[in-house]
């Protein structure tokens, strides 16, 4: 078994015994079991899950790391979200709104990356927020 934190700046999010978790990490998906390898990673914008009494349950979380050690999996996120969180129309809303602003992006190639991080988090966002409705 995991435990698992997620901590924003605002808030902790999540502190619970897991069995394990999938983190988007900078480098890709990382799958994380007991007795896992100690491991820091950069996050990016996608869709965390965590298995928990075998069923999957799934947040949104942008920005930040990922510390494995110890069968501790502690996250410091800019953003999380869990399902709960996220409202469909407004997911909608904000993914347009992103790829309308990548799409007719002429700024620098640094700004460029805070414009395509938003349209990730948008993305990650409004698959969650459709998977929710699936259920």
């Amino acid at each position: 078994m995991l435990n698992l934190e997620i901590v924003t700046p605002e808030k902790r999010v999540l502190d619970e015994t897991v069995e394990s978790v999938t983190v988007p990490s900078s480098s890709g998906d990382v799958g994380i079991m007991t007795n896992h390898a100690p491991m820091i990673s950069a996050l990016r914008s996608g869709i965390l899950t965590y298995t928990r009494d075998g069923k999957a349950d799934r947040m949104l979380i942008s920005g930040g790391f990922v510390e494995i050690s110890n069968n501790k999996v502690s996250i410091l996120a800019d953003v999380a979200e869990t399902v709960e969180d996220i409202d469909a129309d407004t997911a909608k809303q904000l993914l347009d709104a992103a790829s309308k602003s990548v799409a007719g992006w002429q700024g620098t190639a640094e700004e460029y990356e805070s414009v395509k991080d938003n349209l990730d988090r948008a993305q990650a966002r409004a698959q969650l927020a459709s998977q929710n409705r699936e259920r």
